[in-house]
């Protein structure tokens, strides 16, 4: 008897329970590592596994009982993947994709080998103070962590010594290696899919983002630009997951600055907040096409099934059980999509589901969402 394909993800999160949710669609297995139970993709398959890479016994059962392995985020260290590899399973994107896109530098690096636009940025190396770093970048620029940054927590806007040195002080208690970048004036943040095997690759619409408090609050899709920027803001992507030698699914951020000119911000190799409305929005959505990718299936169609899609992200309001309080409220219109993650625990700022509502008229979505995600007591 033939044994089901089983999908191995490490980590338990929301990307990984709606990518699990498209797995089993499609008659698929999923495992989940994550270092606590219950998490919200375990929550859904009997394969879950307690632990996390550096516990070598969880770690290689996860690994026996997956066919090949994906991730949710781009913060396992790449020889934990290599480590995979060398068992004879694929990982995807691969370890070596991985290794160059979790360290914001070598990212960068490769981005700009590749003569893709990005704002310019440096290597902070011990000596560098704010003075010599602002005579190359401007008075006002980003300071970030090389590793372990998202949603704004490996951040820092510069502006005087003052910040300076918080900021250094902050920073290096995530990772002890630093980067900066030069700040960009930017018009609209702007965000794309890019989705491949080995045989095609394919991008959804590109987007609007609005960010609150460094966060992704709100998707507008599709972004309003110009035809021209639309194509080269694809275009753009595309060539950033080819200089990566990236398979299977990434979200790139871009910026379009006060020149029309667009700007490559970071890569993503996983599913991506910016895309969660294709859930509703577009013939096949995102973890759809993420789990087709990782097995080197014909994708599906990225096409938007309405001219407009709005997604705005539900952020815990108060820290409690992680619970919605007025469901009967919420869900009273009747076009509004509610994706909830099923976290145990709710605090201020934490990511716990999100809103869609597809339709023609992007002022009116925008409305209705966010009338809805107010509406929301979690």
């Amino acid at each position: 008897m033939s044994k089901r394909t089983c999908i191995g993800i490490l980590g338990g999160g929301q990307l990984a329970r709606m990518s699990a949710f498209e797995a089993y669609k499609l008659g698929f297995e999923i495992a989940i590592l994550e270092k606590i139970k219950n998490s919200p993709a375990g929550q859904l398959t009997h394969n879950e596994f307690v632990g996390w890479v550096d516990d070598e016994e969880v770690f290689n059962k996860f690994i026996q009982q997956s066919d090949i392995v994906t991730l949710e985020n781009e913060f396992v260290d790449y020889q934990y993947l290599e480590h995979i590899e060398r068992t004879g399973k694929k990982v995807l994107p691969s370890s070596k994709t991985i290794g160059t896109i979790q360290d914001k530098l070598f990212q960068k690096l490769a981005i700009r080998r590749n003569q893709i636009p990005v704002p310019n940025f440096i290597e902070i190396k011990k000596n560098y103070d704010y003075e010599m770093i602002s005579t190359i970048l401007g008075k006002k620029f980003i300071l970030k962590s090389r590793k372990m940054g998202y949603d704004g927590y490996g951040n820092a806007l510069i502006t005087n010594d003052k910040t300076w040195k918080a900021a250094v002080e902050r920073l290096t208690g995530r990772h002890n290696e630093l980067m900066a970048e030069e700040f960009i004036e930017f018009q609209k943040e702007l965000a794309v899919m890019v989705v491949r095997t080995s045989k095609e690759i394919k991008t959804y619409p590109v987007v609007e983002t609005i960010q609150e408090n460094h966060i992704c609050k709100i998707v507008i899709a599709p972004a309003d630009i110009t035809k021209r920027i639309q194509e080269h803001a694809k275009e753009i992507a595309i060539e950033a997951v080819k200089a990566i030698k990236g398979y299977g699914i990434f979200g790139v951020e871009l910026f379009l600055n006060r020149k029309d000119e667009v700007l490559l911000n970071e890569l993503a190799p996983r599913p991506h907040n910016s895309g969660h409305y294709t859930l509703e929005a577009c013939v096949t959505s995102q973890f759809e096409n993420h789990i087709r990718a990782i097995l080197d299936l014909p994708l599906g169609s990225t096409e938007m099934i309405k001219q407009a899609a709005v997604m705005i992200n539900i952020l815990g309001k108060q820290n409690s059980d992680g619970l919605i309080k007025n469901y009967n409220q919420v869900l009273k219109q009747p076009d509004i999509h509610l994706h909830f993650y099923n976290k145990e625990t709710s605090r201020v700022g934490r990511k716990m589901g999100h809103i869609t509502v597809i339709g023609n008229n992007k002022t009116e979505l925008l409305k209705k969402a966010k009338q809805a995600e107010r509406l929301i007591q979690v």
